[in-house]
């Protein structure tokens, strides 16, 4: 057997066209944020229904996160994720030819069942290239193309201001069919050892039995450790939607900056941070998990120590120089465990139900993210103080913490 270091030829390769996907998948989702005014010009609603767009989309990729990962796991990884790219690109093109918001209300939720395949199938396909050696790095880098795309979907404004609105989701509709193409032509699951390969002379031959969904779900509900990581995943999604969301807010009122100039600010100098501890928290991980099953999990943790006194110094400093400064650390430490979160539970649960596993995670994430953007509203209705808001963080990541040093592995995984 090959040692875990050597990688099959494509999975670096692998790797770099899910980072496309991956960069597609979330500029689509703010896009259409950044085009609210010349939406509602095209196609009248109140603020509440367009806030409605969102929501509904999160609710159905968050529902429907496990069954894409079930599908995955049931039939192919890389069958699921092309035909998630495909759907996407057919309704992003869909979507900018609604006339109606109800038209644009059900090309949201049709986009919610495209996106909910992508993810866990992505996740589980690069853990099946990637071995205990590479793991971390390969998901930080693909969730690199995550954030890129986050960045990019600043474009949909500028393009819907130059052109109009339908005139960007016209255009990635086009770009998303193109590389469905380079999908179909490229992208494979990696085949199966199975014991005829092995060489097993009782079983040679014999198929793999179907995965099943309800003994998916026994498997990985029977582990209190696959809980324990939905409830640490849900609470790292709420501290850090409570954080990055109100902080455009904070600093436009706190140093007395126009909402642009606070918008950039926030998002720009966390997710600059963050595109750099991904790849960093990635190969770090990576090394320290080769002798030390405890390494990603210990990486994490490094990370949630350093981002509590990074919101604290934020909430609290009067220099804006600083809290920029805190705002880079921050956000290049809490990728620490978002890069480590997928290895981690792939050492924690049965390797069959890989994506399932991951669409279980990220749907608890997600559903548990927009419950977070409700609550917000309803505390900045109240008049709550945002500094408290930032204190309820730090107290969360700090909770954060001690559910990941629970669930930490204990044992270097086989596969």
């Amino acid at each position: 057997m090959l040692p875990d270091i050597y990688l099959p030829r494509r999975a670096w390769l692998i790797v770099g066209l899910l980072w496309v996907v991956g960069c597609l998948n979330y500029l689509d989702r703010v896009m259409l944020i950044t085009m609210r005014l010349s939406i509602k010009e095209a196609i009248p609603m109140t603020d509440a229904q367009f806030g409605l767009l969102t929501t509904v989309f999160l609710l159905v990729y968050s529902v429907l996160c496990p069954l894409g990962g079930f599908l995955a796991d049931r039939y192919s990884c890389s069958r699921i994720i092309i035909f998630s790219l495909c759907a996407w690109s057919g309704i992003t093109w869909l979507t900018a030819h609604a006339t109606t918001f109800s038209e644009l209300l059900v090309s949201r939720a049709l986009m919610g069942v495209s996106e909910a395949c992508y993810l866990p199938a992505a996740g589980a396909l690069i853990a099946n290239y990637h071995k205990n050696a590479t793991r971390s790095l390969a998901n930080g880098i693909h969730l690199s193309g995550v954030m890129v795309g986050s960045g990019l979907g600043g474009l949909g404004g500028l393009l819907a201001e130059k052109y109009s609105w339908s005139f960007a989701f016209q255009l990635f509709g086009v770009i998303g069919v193109v590389y469905s193409a380079i999908l179909i032509a490229f992208l494979r699951d990696l085949p199966v050892e199975t014991s005829a390969t092995r060489g097993s002379p009782a079983s040679a031959g014999a198929p793999e039995p179907a995965i099943r969904l309800i003994d998916s779900l026994r498997s990985l509900f029977s582990r209190g450790h696959f809980i324990l990581a939905l409830l640490f995943w849900a609470l790292l999604g709420i501290t850090s939607w409570a954080f990055t969301g109100w902080m455009p807010t904070y600093l436009s009122e706190h140093f007395n900056l126009p909402q642009g100039k606070a918008g950039l600010i926030a998002t720009g100098f966390i997710y600059s941070g963050a595109l750099v501890g991904m790849v960093v928290s990635g190969a770090w991980a990576d090394r320290w998990s080769r002798t030390h099953p405890e390494g990603r999990a210990w990486v994490g943790l490094i990370g949630l120590a350093v981002c509590v006194p990074c919101v604290l110094l934020v909430a609290n400093t009067s220099i804006q120089g600083v809290a920029m400064a805190g705002l880079v650390v921050y956000g290049l430490t809490r990728a620490f465990p978002d890069a480590n979160m997928m290895p981690i539970l792939f050492q924690i649960t049965d390797h069959r139900y890989r994506a399932t596993a991951l669409g279980l995670l990220n749907g608890c994430g997600t559903l548990a993210g927009g419950i977070t953007i409700y609550v917000g509203g309803a505390l900045r209705d109240a008049h709550v103080d945002i500094t408290r808001v930032f204190y309820g963080g730090a107290i969360g990541l700090s909770i954060c913490a001690l559910l990941l040093w629970i669930i930490r592995p204990r044992t270097i995984p086989a596969n």
